[in-house]
């Protein structure tokens, strides 16, 4: 796989160097440069394929250049001892639950994929790697699950004061673990100007091998891509005609990595999603990208601490310009239609779905003509309905219980240790990592 810039398509990265060094030096965000035809592969799977065989294959269709295939499916393997669920939940109408790794959250696919794969390219290159991402806690506890047992990647997490928690003493650098957990003298503006200052600093950057694990790596991208093949392999077989996925933006990471995906030729005919004030939509109802407004060239770097995966979906449509009003469908959504669309999955079909779900659905029914007889439309749930508890208990007036690791992320944790105040105590941190 070539990876290129958003910024300068002069600029070229290979997979593992964009793994590692995940922000390009002009301010950009990688992203894949051509496409690949694995419809034939994809039309081969079914219900007996696996999550992790289905990430180990297309990892290696998109890196083949760079490592093997036994390579590509010993990460996969390594990432995924758990797997998404798809439950059909009326005609035409189904549910991609993405909540079933360690945290109840989507984003475990992503980490878990991104610390294998870390791991490997540490492990054949013979270097380290230190992670240094911004939290106030389910990223960071998530994070240090997946590199426990790992040799060569370690973690900085960043936390604003007062907001640690979800983390294990077992876990910490000092009791021989992969984390070093900071708690920085300030909120969470400060937190994520000391991660962009550390980062303008390509030197810091080279010499402590940094990276982060949040979207702004590619890493993170590229595997919430398998969700829409793995989805298919199940529906290809029940269902007719057009299939469309609805989900939250959060950071719209999930929208770009479908998009993807039919870059891959996986039969999708568009994405739904509830309109915001980035991606909206015009007077004739077509979704609008509110930032291609502002030249590319004429805005600041991309926030290593706070990425938001508009540039990359930008870049996309740059490329593939009439997509835009034809494949991704934008519904406003107030309050009072996100409350009604959470009673509704509720009263219909005894859902207490999370948040996301809700979104998802109502922006899904702003579009009718899709459920026609021969239309499919799949809902994404990003999170367990445990962090949605009270949502759900305001909307239908049911309780959830919450599990015991939701509880225990959430739970705060005393660090004893000094207050982070500068980059300066950082980069001594940095030193100690560093042997």
């Amino acid at each position: 796989m070539r990876l290129t810039s958003t910024r300068d398509k002069s600029v070229t990265s290979t997979f593992s160097n964009a793994i590692r060094n995940c922000m390009p030096a002009d301010g950009g965000l990688y992203v894949p440069d051509g496409n690949a035809d694995l419809r034939r592969w994809i039309l081969y799977t079914n219900e007996e394929t696996s999550f992790s065989s289905i990430a180990g294959t297309l990892t290696s269709a998109c890196i083949n250049n760079e490592y093997s295939p036994i390579i590509c499916e010993t990460i996969a393997t390594r990432a995924f001892p758990f797997e998404p669920v798809l439950k059909q939940i009326d005609n035409g109408l189904f549910e991609l639950q993405l909540y079933h790794g360690p945290t109840g959250c989507y984003r475990d696919f992503g980490v878990s994929y991104l610390a294998a794969t870390m791991e490997t390219i540490c492990q054949l290159e013979k270097k380290k790697a230190v992670f240094i991402d911004y939290t106030t806690g389910e990223h960071g506890s998530l994070l240090a699950k997946v590199l426990r047992g790992k040799k060569n990647v370690k973690a900085i997490l960043v936390y604003p004061k007062g907001k640690v928690a979800g983390i294990q003493e077992e876990d910490f650098v000092w009791n021989g673990g992969n984390i070093y957990p900071i708690e920085a003298d300030g909120d969470e503006k400060f937190c994520r100007e000391l991660l962009q200052n550390i980062f303008a600093s390509q030197e810091l950057v080279t010499n402590y091998n940094l990276s982060v694990s949040n979207t702004a790596n590619f890493g993170r991208v590229l595997p919430q891509s398998f969700f829409y093949t793995w989805a298919f392999s199940r529906l290809k077989d029940k269902v007719d005609g057009d299939i469309y996925y609805s989900m939250d933006p959060a950071n719209y990471s999930n929208l770009v990595a479908g998009l993807y995906s039919w870059r891959l030729c996986l039969p999708v005919n568009g994405f739904i999603v509830p309109a915001s004030g980035a991606l909206t939509v015009d007077a004739r109802g077509n979704a609008l990208l509110m930032d291609s407004v502002v030249p590319v060239l004429q805005r600041p770097p991309a926030d290593p601490s706070d990425p938001t995966n508009l540039e990359r979906m930008e870049d996309f449509f740059s490329h593939h310009s009439l997509m835009m009003k034809n494949f991704v469908y934008a519904a406003k959504i107030d309050d009072a239609a996100l409350e009604q669309a959470e009673k509704d999955l509720f009263i219909k079909y005894g859902m207490l779905a999370d948040r996301s779900t809700a979104n998802a659905y109502a922006a899904a029914m702003a579009h009718p003509n899709l459920f026609d007889e021969n239309g499919t439309v799949v809902l994404l749930s990003l999170f367990h309905n445990g962090w949605s508890k009270d949502f759900i208990r305001h909307c239908t007036g049911e309780t959830v219980e919450v599990p015991d690791f939701i509880k225990d992320i959430k739970a705060p944790v005393n660090l004893k240790q000094p207050l982070v105040k500068s980059v300066e105590d950082v980069v001594e941190i940095l030193k100690k990592l560093n042997g």
